[in-house]
């Protein structure tokens, strides 16, 4: 949902595929090989025309389907207002631009989400979705190999999977703890020297966001109900609606 919506809101621009007059987001570094299940939306989208042509956008779609995938793998649901329309275009350099990168530092990362609005706890909060999903060898090679502030068996054991050279595109859970469940292991391993990424185990690292991880680490409850309501804003980050945009047929081309 970060990489859907904190761009330039929930507006689904990062389904549309390349045209003559844009390049779309799917290939921008934070997607590239990044995102997946287009070919899901795509049967959704489809059902939902069969049904009732012309009425459901594939913003709204996205946003019902984080909420769900979050509530089906164990984690809290929310209220998802509806009525967002589709974007016309999609930008390749601002995805490069606009997203956190995994190799970014806390003040980074603290400033690119303040520019959407969102608190460094709301930050933290988001970051948690990182509690299932995977991530490219190529994003953490240089943390495994080469950081100081990461366990010594976490780093060994990844690296059985992600070579000093070669296989940038091979896959590790994000969670090793339960990478299929979303829960609060993720805090668990930030505060066991455990993140996968630059950006996660810069969430601790003797920073102003250490006791924000440990209060979240120590309360799934806490967390759970934090996640919520940020996800809750950024739904409604920048929707379009009215007579802005469309309601893609189609979620990978404009009408």
């Amino acid at each position: 949902m970060l990489n859907l919506c904190l761009k330039q809101g929930c507006d689904a621009s990062v389904l549309l595929d390349d045209t003559s007059s844009f390049t779309g987001e799917k290939s921008a570094g934070p997607n590239a090989n990044s995102l997946r299940g287009f070919e899901v939306i795509d049967a959704i989208k489809t059902q939902m025309e069969t049904s009732c042509p012309g009425l459901v956008s594939c913003a709204d779609i996205l946003a019902v389907t984080a909420r769900d995938s979050v509530a089906a793998l164990g984690g809290p649901s929310w209220t998802v207002q509806l009525g967002r329309r589709d974007s016309t275009t999609a930008s390749f350099s601002n995805a490069n631009t606009d997203l956190p990168s995994p190799l970014m530092n806390l003040d980074e990362l603290i400033s690119i989400f303040s520019k959407k609005g969102f608190t460094a706890k709301e930050m933290v909060a988001l970051s948690g979705a990182h509690t299932t999903g995977q991530a490219r060898c190529l994003l953490f090679r240089n943390r495994i190999y080469n950081e100081t502030n990461i366990d010594s068996t976490f780093a060994k054991s990844v690296q059985s999977n992600c070579p000093s050279t070669g296989g940038g595109d091979n896959l590790s859970p994000l969670d090793t703890t339960s990478p299929v469940i979303f829960d609060n292991a993720y805090f668990k391993n930030l505060v066991n020297k455990k993140g996968l990424l630059h950006s996660d185990q810069q969430l601790f690292n003797g920073g102003s966001m250490d006791s924000q991880v440990t209060e979240y680490s120590k309360n799934p409850i806490t967390f759970n109900a934090d996640f919520a309501d940020a996800m809750v804003k950024m739904g409604n980050l920048s929707p379009l609606i009215g007579t802005s945009g469309e309601i893609h047929t189609n979620c990978r081309k404009v009408n």
